[in-house]
């Protein structure tokens, strides 16, 4: 088996030296680049199964950057890894399209573990995407998975692979409240703050894009979780 090729960005020496080292040495391929230009010569060249990037970059800001992946590759896992922990920036670090974020400092065996997690759902979703297509009705929506694909009218909305799995979670429970934490342990397989922002963020973009139909709605359920209603 190919080993998984992790495009790894950060600019403190130490840090990185360290975590390319001891990624390499669990058996994965990395490609460690210290600025956002050789980032994006990396990433063309080596096409990567993840990203892990740093926020703050010499020659420029993280987010940004994956927001500009993020037109072309809506697939692509990303973690971040920041020592910024304000709500705004965990907020939009989600908002961009990022996967996960792991706050510095940080132990690589749990670096290695939501790598392993993200990939992991990557693969069941690639696997599933072979062998059976859900098509689901969603008021004047349809939404394919695990294609991710939003058909409304003649527009077409590519989900990331996080938003498809909330989304396809939502619909199997469809008219019924669905604990927050069994969502946060489901799909990001802890319940900790940042996850928990995350899961506002996508809960609030997957609102957004259904927003022109008044027929659906996914609603807070106070003490619970959610319901969406359609």
């Amino acid at each position: 088996m190919a080993a998984v090729k992790i495009l790894f960005i950060e600019d403190e020496a130490a840090l990185a030296e360290i975590v390319k080292e001891s990624l390499e040495a669990k058996g994965f391929e990395v490609s460690h680049a210290v600025t956002l230009a050789k980032a994006m010569q990396l990433y063309k060249q080596h096409q990567p199964d993840i990203i892990v990037a740093d926020v703050m970059l010499p020659d420029g800001n993280g987010f940004e950057w994956i927001a500009t992946i993020r037109r072309t590759d809506t697939i692509m896992p990303v973690i971040f890894l920041t020592s910024r922990s304000q709500t705004e920036d965990v907020v939009k670090g989600f908002e961009i399209g990022g996967n996960d974020y792991l706050k510095k400092p940080f132990s690589i065996a749990e670096l290695e573990v939501r790598i392993k997690a993200l990939l992991k759902r990557e693969l069941n979703t690639v696997v599933l995407s072979k062998k059976e297509t859900y098509t689901w009705q969603i008021g004047k929506s349809t939404f394919l998975y695990p294609a991710g694909e939003l058909l409304t009218g003649n527009r077409k909305r590519q989900l990331t692979s996080r938003e498809a799995d909330l989304l396809h979670l939502l619909l199997q429970k469809r008219n019924e409240s669905l604990s927050r934490n069994d969502i946060l342990q489901t799909l990001w397989g802890n319940t900790d703050y940042f996850s928990g922002r995350s899961l506002d963020v996508f809960i609030s973009k997957l609102r957004s894009y259904l927003s022109l139909d008044t027929s659906v709605k996914i609603i807070n359920v106070r003490g619970v979780g959610y319901k969406m209603i359609c």
